[in-house]
């Protein structure tokens, strides 16, 4: 079996950094609409493409402010987990799909959220990043999956924390995240090259 890697094979990371992520989430709110809402719930629940396809309001647990999820990798269906949100995304899936009232609608509270196919999903997303500004070598719906769970472990979440909110079955999938290139080892890497710095000076 191949192990998991953060890089392909031809060393180009396959996460976004936390700025591409910032930069997305900043065109996603611009968008607007059900492609903004969908794009962040991308990004703040490191959550499969066809995971979130899946959602319905009934899904979207406001008394704990998260969402819950089918984990469709899983080999048996009915694996569900719940990810916490900000309470910012839960006004944006109130304001644009009136998650309240379909939740008090027999008929709605089941209906999917956003009732595209993969392939429109896929170029939806791909749209805002470009939006965002992100090289089309990290454009990918994938990047930002990877790249909530690396940020996720470089502040500070542990790792079987994020294997449970991503809805890894091994964490040694989950232990890929680890090997990102964070905050701490950077300062440490200027800390050795600081006296060469002045030389090095262009």
């Amino acid at each position: 079996m191949a192990v998991p890697t953060l890089f392909d094979r031809s060393g180009h990371r396959k996460y976004l950094v936390a700025r591409e992520r910032l930069a997305f989430v900043s065109a996603a709110v611009k968008e607007g609409g059900a492609i903004g809402t969908f794009c962040l719930t991308l990004a703040l629940t490191g959550a499969r493409i066809s995971e979130v396809l899946s959602l319905t309001a009934e899904r979207v647990d406001r008394g704990e402010v998260a969402i819950i999820f089918e984990t469709l990798k899983q080999r048996k269906s009915g694996v569900f987990r719940a990810v916490p949100v900000p309470r910012s995304l839960l006004r944006r899936l109130e304001s644009v799909h009136g998650i309240s009232s379909a939740i008090a609608d027999a008929e709605r509270r089941g209906v999917r959220l956003w009732p595209w196919g993969r392939t429109t999903a896929w170029t939806h997303v791909k749209r805002v990043m470009k939006k965002a500004g992100i090289a089309d070598l990290y454009a990918k719906p994938k990047a930002l999956r990877h790249g909530f769970a690396v940020e996720a472990g470089q502040n500070g979440v542990q790792l079987n924390i994020v294997q449970r909110w991503l809805g890894h079955a091994r964490i040694e999938t989950t232990s890929i995240y680890a090997g990102a290139l964070g905050l701490e080892e950077r300062a440490l890497a200027e800390r050795t090259w600081r006296n060469l710095d002045k030389v090095l000076k262009f």
